[in-house]
């Protein structure tokens, strides 16, 4: 590292700490004397310092004025610098276990980190318990990260003379204004940006290898084959145990699996992107539409259909051919009147329900007008990143789109945080995080800066008038306005973002929507968007995992299945089966000559939440045996009580 100059070093540095506090130092001072000077204690525990909100290491001076934040372990920036040192320290393991293995990049991920590697012989997890073992005892070396800056050229020549021939491009790639910075760890070294930890014994041993992958180099399928590591890192056994726990628990959960098992659904190549229902998945589907269509009808919306393809002219208008055009599908009409125009797959329903509002003159008395739609939508997703019916390429929106004034705006935006709130609620969810997605970049967003200033204190206005709190996402907005995100934790920790409030005053101006005013003149109305649920087919996912596929009685796909123990019972079971079919509840017989306990044991697997055990007894007596999913107890009712029974615990929520 350069030493600061003398004139440097000289000139009064003062800092701020987060609690307002200010110190003064005679010149440069680095991180770690900051931590001695505030007490021996935080000295001790520090890891890294934040100045001005940017990590770096506890060594590096801090040369100007700036806010400074010193890191510690329970600090959430103590997690990506674990994580990125453990990269660095698999990466020394694995070149002290399989000589001749180059190292390429190894960045920290959510959870974890990878580091690539080239190598004639691809890794197994085989592997893993040599290379895990490795990395413990550099840990235990506790030996300090040390950085320096190498001159360009002496980096590349000495990268290429140890045959890293992979480190050596990366170099001369880096923009030539950039310092090369190499840190140390012992006698290895690695190319790195850093941030790091002081030292090795830092990282912990609370990390795991996961698991191997090909993957090419800098992703351009035309490079060499490479084998990526990952691994996962926390702060201590508790936070790795905990994680693998929720693992273990998302691989039990996993709606592909359950989908399976239960007959929901099915996927093929035949159609990338698309989904199969079978009869029990388009049930819980039309279920749980149905569910939603009662609450918007009851909030006043009234429901459209909209077409499923465009003319390009619409999609450019709107904004979406030029700034979503790469996610859209597009096809050439070869029939028409104008032979060769390109027509756009709708990959939203907004500008589709502005054609509506558009027909016939509004008035201000008119509004709000509530727009819903359970529409199709088509989105050109990578084919990597499918995955079951979570990603797709079709998929159906809970849409909806409310066309108001500007000062009607906040008892929308309220009406909707009611709604929402309470749909998931019924659903079972009841650990919500809120965020707000301001604009994006100048090149990624339409409209003026007026008008996303607006937009996004009305939102900003309208959360705190409903008493939410929330957190902003700056650049994470819409191209045509910001929106208030949904985020639901599940049953074993993990989040999901869903429903969606979005305000947008561009749309309205871009496709000629207007009201006339109290002033007999001519307005723009605010468009609102909103999504409850979001994707159909992404919900239905995240209620198999946060269930484990034990649905709620009113929204299971078969709510009873009625067993005989003999065959004497055939008869009466029959009829136990019309009378719940006549209740209105989704209910099956089983006759087969089984053992009751084999029906019993299959019937739980398919998740059926009731078996109603019948026999020669139950015949005579006219009662049923009722089993609960995940019990192991039964309860003997008269038919008639257990139809009104199960009647009233199937009711949907109203």
């Amino acid at each position: 590292m350069k030493p600061a100059s003398a004139e440097t070093a000289k000139r009064p540095v003062v800092v701020t700490l987060p609690d307002g506090k200010k110190l003064t130092f005679d010149g440069a001072v680095t991180g770690l004397e900051i931590a001695k000077q505030i007490g021996p204690g935080l000295a001790k525990a520090a890891l890294a310092v934040k100045q001005d909100g940017v990590l770096i290491d506890l060594q590096r001076e801090i040369r100007s004025d700036a806010k400074i934040e010193i890191v510690t372990r329970p600090s959430p920036d103590a997690l990506e610098l674990i994580r990125h040192d453990c990269a660095h320290v698999l990466a020394e393991a694995v070149q002290q276990l399989f000589p001749g293995t180059q190292v390429t990049i190894g960045p920290n991920i959510e959870n974890g980190f990878y580091y690539d590697f080239a190598r004639d012989t691809p890794f197994t997890t085989e592997d893993f318990a040599n290379i895990e073992a490795k990395m413990r005892e550099i840990i235990a070396k506790n030996e300090p990260f040390i950085r320096e800056a190498w001159s360009r050229a002496d980096a590349i020549k000495h990268f290429k003379s140890i045959g890293e021939n992979y480190k050596a491009e990366l170099i001369q790639d880096l923009p030539e204004a950039d310092e090369i910075s190499i840190y140390r760890q012992g006698k290895w070294y690695d190319l790195c940006r850093g941030p790091h930890l002081p030292s090795t014994g830092h990282v912990g041993t609370a990390f795991k290898l996961m698991k191997v992958a090909g993957a090419y180099w800098r992703g351009d399928s035309k490079n060499a084959m490479l084998t990526r590591i990952y691994g996962t890192a926390w702060r201590d056994q508790k936070e790795l145990d905990a994680h693998l726990h929720m693992i273990d628990e998302a691989e039990k959960r996993d709606h592909r699996k359950i989908g399976r098992e239960m007959d929901l659904f099915h996927l093929q190549d035949d159609a990338v992107g698309s989904v199969f229902w079978h009869d029990k998945g388009y049930t819980i589907y039309r279920v749980l539409e149905n569910f939603i269509r009662r609450r918007i009808q009851a909030a006043g919306y009234q429901e459209v259909k909209t077409p499923q393809m465009f003319d390009s002219s619409l999609f450019k208008a709107s904004g979406h051919w030029d700034i979503y055009g790469d996610n859209m599908f597009k096809v050439k009409d070869t029939h028409g009147d104008d032979d060769g125009r390109m027509m756009g797959i709708k990959p939203m329903n907004c500008p589709a329900h502005v054609q509506i509002f558009n027909q016939g003159l509004k008035s201000y008395r008119d509004l709000p007008i509530r727009m819903s739609e359970f529409g199709c939508c088509h989105r050109n997703e990578p084919s990597g990143a499918m995955h079951g019916i979570m990603r797709v390429r079709q998929f159906t929106q809970d849409d909806a789109h409310i066309f108001c004034t500007a000062g009607q705006m906040q008892q929308e935006a309220a009406n909707y945080f009611k709604l929402q709130l309470g749909v998931y609620k019924d659903l079972g969810f009841d650990k919500i995080s809120v965020k707000l997605a301001l604009r994006p970049g100048p090149n990624a967003r339409i409209g003026s800066d007026e008008l996303w200033d607006w937009s996004e204190n009305a939102l900003r206005d309208a959360l705190h008038t409903a008493g939410l709190p929330f957190d902003e996402l700056p650049g994470e907005g819409a191209f045509y306005g910001p929106k208030v995100e949904f985020h639901l934790t599940d049953a074993i920790g993990r989040t999901w973002q869903c429903g969606t409030l979005q305000v947008d005053p561009n749309l309205p101006e871009r496709l000629d929507a207007s009201y006339i005013g109290e002033d007999s003149h001519k307005h723009r109305p605010i468009m609102l968007h909103r999504a409850i649920l979001g994707s159909m087919e992404r919900f239905i996912g995240i209620l198999i995992e946060n269930y484990a596929g034990k649905l709620p009685l009113w929204l299971a796909p078969v709510q009873a299945v009625v067993a005989t123990i003999t065959s004497d019972a055939d008869a009466y079971a029959d009829k136990v089966l019309e009378q719940l079919k006549k209740a209105g509840i989704r209910a099956v017989v089983d006759l087969r000559n089984e053992k009751i306990n084999y029906k019993i044991r299959e019937h739980s697997l398919a998740k059926t939440p009731q078996i109603w055990v019948v026999g020669k007894r139950e015949a005579e007596e006219s009662t049923v045996a009722i089993r609960r999913l995940g019990s192991e107890a039964q309860e003997v009712l008269a038919l008639d009580g257990a139809i009104r029974k199960i009647t009233v615990e199937s009711a949907p929520p109203q």
